[in-house]
């Protein structure tokens, strides 16, 4: 008989329920992974709730969402790399019987193969569920070259803080941050959180762009020193245009930052574990998963929503 968990099912765009869906036969290098938290992501989730996500091999719908989940192994194969028991980071699963899993980590039971689990520390909380975000802010820092950082940062959501306070551990110093969102522009941080508009004259060698505006080389250009790097970190569904003269007279370098890669993952696990940067405070919001729904509507329509975390275990 299949095993079931009960899982967040976008059915359509707009449409979202919570009910039970079938799992995979477990291989012998899977783990069976009982979730505690999952986080509702406002980039990838939010195209997929909108039916803007451009469309990509494994992309249909009724799908389970979800890449940032944390849980218990309470059962490993013959062959995994993970023992039962293992608090573990789960980016995603192996997928369901009879819906689409994209990346199908919002449910209270997962199948995953071993070798994407990643093991953290007994102790960890909900902050756990922020691991595939910090692996992405230090994957777009590291796009910059000879380990230069970013001196400014555009975006203050979850991304653009981890991306700060990263730098920020690793020595940056006048670092500056634009944001648009009055809701966002907080006054209590150690760098400077700006309105665009108010940093006209400033010039950037190194800008981080984690806003996912399709439309922001139009801005950024102009404030971009002369033989400046820009790193495209957000996720853009829409064609991003540029004005080529002045990219010409700067000569602009553009480098996009996509997936993290292990060795990202590997160090965004020390910085948890060893509390090199603040995350806990990065959670604002908190809701059983059988409040999914508005819970999603929260983490969509709230800009001081920053991180929605879905409590599983009373499921």
């Amino acid at each position: 008989m299949t095993q079931v968990a009960t899982a967040v099912v976008f059915e359509s765009p707009g449409n979202l329920s919570l009910r039970e869906v079938g799992l995979p036969d477990c291989a012998a290098t899977d783990c069976l992974v009982e979730i505690d938290w999952s986080g509702i992501s406002t980039g990838t989730e939010r195209l997929l709730w909108d039916g803007r996500m451009p469309h990509f091999p494994g992309l249909n719908y009724p799908l389970v969402p979800g890449y940032e989940s944390v849980g218990r192994v309470i059962d490993a194969g013959s062959e995994s790399k993970i023992n039962a028991g293992s608090v573990v980071f789960v980016p995603g699963s192996r997928g369901f019987e009879d819906v689409a899993g994209l990346f199908g980590g919002a449910a209270r039971k997962l199948v995953v193969d071993s070798s994407r689990l990643v093991q953290l520390q007994p102790d960890t909380g909900s902050e756990g569920v922020l691991l595939a975000l910090i692996a992405t802010a230090v994957h777009a820092i590291r796009r910059f070259e000879n380990d230069e950082l970013p001196q400014l940062i555009v975006g203050h959501g979850v991304l653009g803080r981890l991306v700060a306070r990263i730098c920020q551990s690793m020595g940056a110093e006048d670092l500056r941050v634009w944001e648009q969102n009055p809701a966002r522009r907080d006054s209590n941080t150690p760098y400077s959180v700006l309105d665009p508009k108010d940093d006209t004259g400033s010039r950037y060698e190194r800008i981080c762009d984690v806003s996912g505006d399709a439309s922001i080389l139009g801005s950024l250009l102009p404030s971009l020193s002369k033989g400046g790097w820009i790193v495209l970190a957000g996720f853009y569904h829409q064609p991003i245009q540029f004005d080529f003269p002045v990219a010409f007279m700067s000569e602009a370098t553009l480098r996009i930052a996509a997936e993290w890669q292990p060795e990202d993952l590997a160090f965004a696990r020390t910085l948890l574990a060893e509390n090199r940067i603040a995350v806990q405070d990065l959670i604002t919001h908190q809701y059983t998963a059988q409040d999914a729904a508005p819970a999603y509507d929260k983490a969509f329509s709230d800009p001081q929503c920053l991180k929605m975390i879905l409590d599983w275990r009373a499921v």
